[in-house]
């Protein structure tokens, strides 16, 4: 794999810092919800603490993330919405949140994304010699319908290090997925505090 293509699979995994800093100057942290009646999203406040800096975020966006997010990115319809977050460092989220037409589809896509996290780590190693990946499952949130928590560490030779938590949740025919992500490994993980996140957006759905 190039050097190029190492650096665009761990930007997947860092996500958006670039993309953020000009959404910063354009975007109050403030912006809500893109229509009145639909799902809301976390507010940059009810994400994991940073401890040197506070959480911005962008609007709430029609479509898939772009990038799309590593593991679950290729699962995303493009029926989906998406809302970036970020700190002054090297930490950034996502949510991405998609309304099905019954229970039983966002069920079955729900599933799906579980699937494509359960296997990350290892397609991650198979598509890059170079790459170290280890996944954790955190266990099931009782919240709503369920949310999932996972964890994602990968290393590359050249010495880049990352930790990324996901998390599925579903309220009737409502999915979101959660995505919090910095340098670091699973020591770093804030997983407490991620839960914690995690049920507060699965909460905010309805």
């Amino acid at each position: 794999m190039t050097v190029r293509a190492r650096l665009r699979t761990r930007l997947g995994i860092a996500a958006l810092a670039a993309g953020a800093a000009v959404a910063l100057t354009a975007v109050p942290a403030s912006a809500g919800p893109a229509a009145q009646g639909s799902p809301r999203f976390l507010a940059p406040g009810e994400l994991p603490p940073h401890p040197t800096s506070p959480w911005y975020a962008g609007r709430v966006t029609a479509g898939q993330p772009d990038p799309l997010p590593i593991c679950v990115g290729d699962a995303l319809p493009s029926t989906a919405s998406h809302r970036t977050y970020w700190t002054e460092f090297d930490t950034n989220a996502l949510q991405v949140t998609v309304v099905e037409r019954n229970e039983r589809r966002a069920k079955e896509f729900a599933a799906l994304l579980r699937k494509d996290l359960a296997g990350c780590a290892k397609k991650l190693m198979e598509q890059d010699p170079d790459m170290t990946a280890a996944k954790k499952y955190y266990g099931r949130l009782n919240v709503e319908e369920g949310a999932h928590v996972y964890g994602l560490d990968t290393a590359h030779s050249w010495g880049a290090s990352d930790i990324a938590l996901f998390s599925v949740g579903r309220d009737g025919r409502t999915v979101t997925v959660v995505k919090w992500a910095q340098m670091g490994n699973f020591q770093h993980a804030q997983v407490a505090d991620f839960k914690a996140t995690t049920v507060k957006a699965v909460k905010k759905l309805h």
